[in-house]
């Protein structure tokens, strides 16, 4: 397959994934609506243990087995994805799907941050303003009301939740474009998966039930779009570099702000927070522009 071809499958890839993750959050928005009362952690959990399910059978059927090659690259991929899906489920859960999928899309910026503190050789000046302009689009999605009578408003405490995903997606994403570099993607995703699912069965098996009737359908359907679009993502990443791949999946950013009320049953955003998803999303795409491109 031509260079080309392999980066127009990777962009398709995450893409897809962008569209999985959306619907899987508005699945729990539609579970709320429908009066099931189960802790978002019933969600996260069912999401890692289906799709450690489907990763084992496939290994079985490709007779194959899981070869970890950088433990380090593999255990920091599950601990910061599995700190960022909990904290993204949560944060639609307290907030709302629009504002947890657009703070959850803020990590292409934490990772143009982030390689300004790792990577000395690829400081971008131009680069950071532009995520510091972002950052303002940020502020005003915490706080949609941004003025009122003149007055600075408070935001929401719970908001932090989507922005935390965010944070933690950024070093989850470094880390599975490094993981993919020495790692198939059913490596990655079978001890992703697994060590996910024991992660969250520890810390909330108090909350964790097991869901009946509609409770169960509901959860099982999160589960297969989020599974479906991790296996994208991982899959798609390959071809991608971690930057590219980010800013496609911004396109999530689109899909909240759009579809909300029509897919969520929920308020569209006011103009302060279309301003605040359209500095997010504009600030994504220019760290997607190629150096040369930015330079003229």
């Amino acid at each position: 397959m031509s260079q080309p071809s392999n980066k127009l499958l990777g962009f398709s890839s995450v893409f897809a994934s962008a569209v999985c993750f959306y619907l899987a959050t508005a699945t729990l928005r539609w579970a709320r609506l429908s009066g099931v009362d189960v802790d978002s952690a019933n969600f996260v959990f069912g999401r890692f243990l289906l799709g450690f399910l489907m990763v084992s059978c496939l290994l079985l059927v490709k007779k194959s087995v899981p070869k970890p090659v950088s433990w380090h690259y593999l255990i920091g991929r599950t601990l910061a994805n599995t700190m960022a899906v909990y904290c993204f489920f949560k944060a639609v859960d307290l907030t709302s799907v629009a504002e947890g999928n657009i703070l959850n899309m803020t990590y292409p910026l934490f990772v143009a941050l982030f390689s300004w503190f790792t990577l000395k050789d690829e400081r971008n000046p131009a680069a950071i303003m532009v995520v510091l302009i972002a950052f303002a689009g940020v502020i005003m999605i915490l706080a949609p009301d941004l003025f009122h009578s003149g007055l600075l408003t408070r935001f929401n405490l719970n908001s932090l939740w989507g922005l935390a995903s965010g944070i933690s997606a950024s070093v989850a994403i470094i880390y599975l474009n490094l993981s993919r570099r020495v790692h198939s993607t059913e490596t990655t995703l079978f001890f992703m998966f697994g060590m996910g699912c024991v992660i969250i069965f520890l810390l909330f098996r108090d909350r964790i039930v097991w869901p009946d009737g509609l409770a169960f359908q509901f959860i099982a359907l999160c589960s297969i779009l989020s599974v479906m679009g991790q296996v994208f993502i991982t899959f798609g990443f390959r071809f991608v570099t971690a930057v590219e791949g980010s800013i496609v999946s911004s396109s999530r950013i689109l899909l909240a702000a759009l579809l909300g009320p029509v897919i969520a049953a929920e308020p569209a955003l006011n103009l302060t927070g279309w301003i605040g998803a359209f500095l997010i999303f504009a600030g994504n795409v220019y760290l997607a522009l190629p150096k040369k491109a930015k330079a003229t």
